[in-house]
């Protein structure tokens, strides 16, 4: 009788059924990784073309592109779709679900069915979102500040609210899922101590996602009850208090910052050692510095309600924490730069990428350390200073780490090799493009230029016509990867287990991935990042 096995080369989680039904029903983290990076690659663009259509009016000081509703519209659902439908879920909806249970040597995460349900609530609440859009949209700003929100905008508050409140499921079960699969699965020998510096940052970051979002939903629910009901919750005219609602969105939102940049630091700490060949400078304290920022993000957000009538006492305690939360950032970089120091270092894609990263992170965060200044803040609160600090971290932050770690682990997810000169085109492209799209944002803030304006003084059109040409390089640089990742899909050279010669469990099987993802349980017995004891590959052959 002729064998029935599937040949070895094809018992990946790739190949094992083709059908639409077996996605959409799946519980492999790791096609369940996929799902989501379809998903939030489309409400990329979406978030995308609505910065496309900002940039587009600013071009003139005149409002002559759309209507000054619409323009209030444009930047309230770029801000909601980008942030709880894109940044939010990118790395660790993306990479952390595909990654996390190979990196602790476990077949998946804890509890593989609420995995697929979190894609499931992303989805509803993306529709919920979509619907919200093509309706007629909301004019809010991503905040949903209140009284405006509840009180006097006539547009579909209710339904945007809802969205992000679904959505928040997405988040908090995603959270849970790390939570148990780090504590319970390890491989034998995995210890705390050896743990890959991406699993620490996913824990302190599914810590927020456990501890904060709760916060923002419950908020967001009493926007809409008071909304729909003319509950007196947020609304002084009803004996409610609009700062109770800043108190108690910053108290997410702020943590939201760390639940999107944490997972990019994650990201960069995989990175750095590989393509530096050298073990990571000072593992636990840059360990330690992922779980001090999750713990200090707890305590800062009021600094984003300096001007909103807090005591000046209480502000001069949040600034200086907001000065405290700098700190274990401060020690990633410091970290990060040792390592690279006297390395042999490779500037291979995801090398550009993390460098990238770090230079536009420290611009950010040097920036902020503006902001939690009383005396500067109150000068720049609601500028494009603050538009150009939220995306130096966001954008040039969260999106580089995110695109980095998309090329430094897409042999493993796909078993395929992408044109290596292409990714470096594309990772030099959105540093440059990002970089002439918001630093004149700087100079725009600091000149007193005010966030959300649908036209402003002929004086300030020079530096938003750099802006807005930054932003075309920008969505270049986005588009490129997009285009190789799909091509290199068909026709990328077939891809080593471990191209990169890289440390780390996930790197120890096939690329693509068995579906259980190891063939025999793995034991750890060795220190993390032992690049001194592996070899650098003879030739890295991405594109080479």
């Amino acid at each position: 009788m002729a064998s029935t096995a599937i040949p070895v080369e094809r018992e990946h989680y790739l190949n094992t059924d083709y059908g639409i039904r077996s996605w959409l029903f799946t519980t492999d983290h790791k096609r369940i990784a996929l799902l989501y990076l379809v998903t939030i690659t489309v409400f990329f663009f979406i978030g995308g073309f609505f910065a496309l259509l900002i940039r587009l009016e600013l071009l003139t000081p005149a409002g002559d592109l759309v209507l000054a509703d619409t323009y209030n519209k444009l930047f309230t659902m770029h801000g909601q779709v980008m942030i709880f439908f894109f940044l939010i879920p990118s790395i660790p909806a993306v990479l952390g679900n595909f990654l996390v249970p190979m990196m602790v040597g476990a077949k998946d995460l804890a509890f593989p069915r609420i995995n697929l349900l979190s894609w499931y609530l992303l989805v509803a609440a993306g529709i919920v979102m979509l619907h919200t859009i093509i309706t007629g949209g909301v004019d809010s700003g991503w905040t949903f500040y209140t009284p405006f929100s509840t009180a006097f905008s006539n547009t579909k508050v209710i339904e945007a609210g809802l969205a992000i409140f679904i959505a928040g499921f997405s988040s908090i079960l995603t959270g849970l899922n790390f939570v148990v699969t780090i504590h319970r699965m390890r491989a034998p020998g995995l210890t705390w101590s050896r743990l890959p510096l991406f699993i620490w940052a996913h824990y302190a970051t599914s810590i927020i996602q456990l501890l904060g979002t709760p916060v923002l939903a419950i908020t967001l629910l009493l926007v809409v009850f008071e909304r729909a009901f003319h509950l007196g919750i947020f609304d002084p005219t009803r004996g409610g208090d609009p700062l109770l609602f800043q108190h108690l969105f910053w108290f997410y939102s702020h943590p939201a910052v760390y639940i999107m940049i944490l997972p990019a630091m994650g990201v960069v700490a995989e990175i750095i050692p590989c393509f530096s060949r050298k073990r990571i400078f000072g593992y636990s304290a840059v360990a330690m510095s992922s779980i001090a920022i999750a713990v200090f993000g707890f305590l800062v957000w009021a600094h984003h309600m300096f001007v909103a009538g807090i005591s000046l006492y209480s502000a001069m305690i949040f600034s200086i924490l907001s000065y405290l939360v700098a700190v274990p950032s401060a020690i990633k970089v410091f970290n990060w730069t040792a390592t690279m120091y006297k390395g042999s270092i490779h500037f291979d894609t995801p090398m550009l990428y993390a460098m990238g990263f770090i230079g536009l992170f420290t611009m950010g965060g040097l920036t902020g350390l503006f902001l939690a200044a009383l005396g500067i803040d109150v000068h720049v609160t609601d500028t494009y200073f603050v538009i150009a600090h939220f995306h130096y971290i966001m954008v040039g932050g969260a999106v580089m780490g995110y695109l980095g770690g998309l090329h430094f682990w897409w042999p493993k997810i796909s078993g395929r090799l992408y044109p290596e000169w292409l990714g470096k085109f594309a990772a030099l492209t959105v540093f440059l493009g990002f970089n002439l799209t918001f630093f004149p944002q700087f100079i725009l803030g600091y000149l007193g230029m005010p966030r959300r304006y649908w036209e402003y003084p002929p004086e300030f059109q020079v530096l938003n016509v750099l802006s807005t040409a930054g932003s075309t390089i920008l969505a270049v640089g986005y588009v490129l990867p997009m285009i190789y990742f799909l091509w290199s899909m068909r026709y990328g050279k077939i891809a080593d287990a471990n191209p990169w010669g890289a440390a780390g469990l996930e790197w120890k099987t096939a690329s693509p991935p068995p579906t259980d993802n190891f063939r025999e349980i793995p034991e750890v017995s060795w220190e993390a990042y032992n690049y001194d004891e592996i070899p650098a590959p003879a030739e890295v052959p991405v594109g080479r």
